[in-house]
């Protein structure tokens, strides 16, 4: 080989090596590069581990650090739940009750000293023992009463009843007469907690209670009882002295004598309203007062109690006024009976203490058609003495009267007002007061009534000829009452306070005079006198007097055309302008032109039912059987003062009376007598009148007949009507009996066959029954 072919070899391996070295060179820098990125890769990685350590190198000393704070807390936890158990079962151990824990399977965990006192000291009652184990315990040693239940049988109960998951209390009673009202409540988890309080104490008091009530009860059932009786008493004495001192006033008696009389009669019936209060306070007291709802009409019932009181207010000279809400119904649903009797001791009083001025007895309310009731609003004021403001919420409180020297004089019982409360609450109502000292009072209810729905009254239809009234009186609420009638009615009214000012004020236009009686200088009458002297004798007059008698009198009756109870009832005033405007369209000219006869003036002045009766008499009657036997009349009555009075209220009356002095004697003369009538008297020896009718209805049983029997009872207790009616008797009637009660029975029950109950036989021709 030549020198030049191995340069050129020598040249080709040395570059061929160095192509290798660069490609070598080229790998090892891949390699390299390869290497630094791995190895920076891995010092991330170390630098993130690194981190990562030192975080969990923090976190596990902070856990050590959380780690033994807790430990701490827990320690300090169960410390303060030892002290709280400690304090806890403490506290249970002093409780004077039994406390006791029973787990899921009925065993006992624990219970405090008063519970295992129970058992009197048994070792057994330990934790672990089961509840039936404690039952068996009890009844084995004698540790507790089981009463009428066996051993066995109560066992039995007191282990059903732990089993359900809400047991009920019940009371047990220990060997030494301690009462345990046993309690148990049972967890979620089945444990059970339970409770045996004490309550001897309890028991003893209820038992006590019940002996105290009794007592209380049958000390009520005397009250009742002595009072019963003692009304039954006074009032058989004073069933004598009304009767007698009302018999009396019907003799000719001079004017001393019959005020003596009166006085006698007056003041036992103040005696009888008396013992009224005290009974009727008896039976609220005791819950015995029923209410007996009826249809009635309340404006009626008012004018009822002013007629009632009008003569204790004639007397003092006070006027009595009665102003009913134009707009408000008139019948309701209610105890009329009650309302009455409160509105008479409201308006009394305002008359005892009133010495001038005037009463007035105002209605209003609110109708709701839709449920159809109404509030009704009354209101009672007086112009009097007045209440002194410390004493205003003492005066419905039971025996209470403002006492004073100036209502010293003002006797009662002190018990009107707080009866009156009691039945205006009883009612649903309310009642109030409101005075002042030396200016008056104003009481007031209001109740809740049903509206009844009964048509009211259709308004009267007055002839076109009245369109013009003169009204004359002394007091102006009394004539501003009566203006607001006449305008509802569309009539002018022009009014006047005294007779010469009627005088003056009278004008053609004037078609009526309505006048008050008792009119300052110049009376009604004189006022009567003085139109029919003058010009306008042909305008009718109407008097307005508070006496109920005085249509009768024949002074007035010659002067007027009619006279109205004052204060006036709308239905009494309506009817009478309805007739006198009706006479003056029929016949206006013999109206003016000719004088009125006595008669006829007496008719005017009378209601429309009386003027409406026949003036001529009726033919007697003259088919009556010569034969006709006499109404016969039995009454059993044991006072012989109460025979005295009851045969002289019945002297005028044409009957066979005959007397029994016991149920025996009764029952007897039914047989023997055959009475159409019987008057029983309630209490009497030997037999009594209930008794004594229960016999009488025996005999009558199978025969078809029936006698009417009426009670006469001097007992006024609730129930006593109830009783007798249910012992077979078809009336009762209370004493004192009352001469015009006795003389309706009677001639409500005269058989038609029988003879006149009058002797001249003129009810018979009247057609009175």
């Amino acid at each position: 080989m030549s020198l030049a072919e191995k340069l050129a070899e020598e040249r080709r391996a040395r570059l061929a090596a160095e192509r290798l070295l660069e490609l070598k060179q080229a790998e090892l820098s891949a390699a390299n590069r390869k290497l630094g990125r791995h190895a920076l890769a891995l010092t991330k990685q170390i630098g993130q581990t690194q981190a990562e350590v030192a975080t969990v190198r923090d976190e596990n000393a902070k856990v050590k650090s959380d780690l033994h704070t807790v430990q701490s807390d827990l320690h300090t936890a169960n410390e303060k739940i030892e002290t709280a158990e400690r304090r806890l079962w403490h506290s249970i151990q002093v409780f004077q009750d039994g406390f006791a824990f029973f787990d899921s399977d009925s065993k006992l965990i624990g219970a405090n000293t008063a519970y295992l006192n129970i058992f009197d000291g048994l070792e057994e009652i330990t934790p672990g023992i089961s509840y039936t184990r404690i039952l068996q315990l009890l009844t084995d040693e004698g540790l507790i009463n089981t009463g009428e239940m066996g051993p066995d049988a109560w066992r039995s109960m007191m282990n059903d009843r732990w089993l359900l998951p809400a047991p009920a209390p019940v009371v047990v009673q220990l060997w030494d007469e301690r009462y345990l009202r046993l309690i148990d409540q049972r967890g979620h988890g089945g444990d059970v907690v339970s409770l045996a309080l004490d309550i001897t104490s309890t028991v003893r008091y209820e038992k006590e209670l019940r002996a105290s009530r009794a007592r209380a009860e049958a000390a009520n059932r005397a009250k009742s009882a002595f009072l019963a009786n003692m009304s039954h008493e006074i009032r058989t004495p004073m069933n004598g002295v009304v009767g007698m001192a009302e018999l009396l006033s019907d003799t000719a008696l001079d004017e001393e004598q019959r005020l003596y009389a009166n006085t006698i009669k007056n003041s036992g019936e103040a005696l009888l309203v008396i013992i009224n209060d005290v009974l009727d306070y008896s039976k609220i007291e005791a819950d015995k007062l029923e209410l007996h709802p009826e249809p009635f009409d309340l404006e009626r019932s008012l004018h009822e109690v002013v007629m009632l009181l009008q003569p204790s207010a004639r007397d003092k000279g006070l006027a009595l006024l009665v102003d009913y809400d134009l707009f408000l119904p008139t019948k309701f649903v209610g105890d009329p009976g009650r309302i009455r009797q409160v509105l008479t001791n409201l308006a009394g009083n305002a008359v005892k203490f009133t010495k001038e001025g005037h009463v007035t007895l105002r209605v209003t309310g609110i109708s709701s058609p839709e449920d159809k009731q109404c509030a009704v609003h009354v209101t009672i004021e007086d112009t009097g003495i007045g209440i002194p403001e410390e004493m205003i919420d003492h005066v419905f409180g039971e025996f209470n009267q403002v006492e004073d020297e100036r209502n010293r004089k003002f006797e009662g019982t002190g018990l009107g007002l707080a009866i009156s409360k009691r039945l205006i609450e009883m009612m649903g109502g309310e009642i109030w007061v409101d005075s002042e000292e030396g200016k008056g009072s104003c009481f007031g209810f209001r109740l809740p009534l049903p509206m009844d729905g009964s048509p009211d009254q259709p308004e009267p239809k007055l002839p076109s000829s009245l369109r013009h009234v003169l009204l004359v009186d002394d007091v102006p609420l009394n004539c501003e009452i009566l203006q607001k009638h006449l305008l509802m009615l569309g009539i002018q009214v022009t009014a006047a306070e005294t007779a010469a000012a009627a005088l003056s004020a009278m004008q053609d236009s004037v078609d009526l005079v309505i006048s008050g009686h008792n009119l300052p200088a110049l009376d009604g009458l004189q006022l009567a006198k003085d139109l029919k002297a003058g010009p306008w004798a042909s305008v009718p007059v109407l008097l307005l007097n508070s006496s109920p008698n005085a249509a009768n009198e024949p002074d007035i009756r010659q002067l007027v055309d009619g006279v109205l109870q004052n204060p006036v009832p709308r239905d009494d005033l309506f009817n009478q302008l309805a007739k006198l405007g009706a006479s003056a369209d029929a016949d206006a000219d013999d109206v003016i032109s000719e004088p009125r006869t006595e008669a006829g003036t007496a008719q005017a002045a009378a209601g429309p039912e009386q003027a409406a009766a026949p003036s001529s008499p009726q033919e007697p009657h003259e088919l009556q059987e010569p034969q006709a036997r006499r109404m016969r009349v039995l009454a059993a009555e044991d006072n012989k003062t109460n025979q005295l009075v009851f045969r002289k209220m019945v002297k005028e009356l044409n009957i066979e009376l005959q007397f029994a002095n016991n149920g025996l004697e009764a029952v007897e003369a039914f047989r023997s007598f055959g009475p159409d009538l019987i008057f029983m008297d309630i209490s009497m020896p030997m037999m009594d009148g209930k008794e004594a009718t229960a016999e009488i209805r025996r005999l009558e049983d199978g025969t078809g007949a029936h006698v009417p029997i009426v009670a006469l009872t001097a007992h006024a207790m609730t129930g006593d009507s109830e009783g007798i009616l249910a012992a077979g008797l078809d009336h009762y009637l209370t004493k004192p009996l009352r001469k015009a009660l006795i003389h309706d029975k009677i001639r409500t029950f005269a058989p038609d066959e029988a003879q006149p109950l009058d002797p001249d036989g003129a009810a018979a021709a009247a057609g009175q029954p």
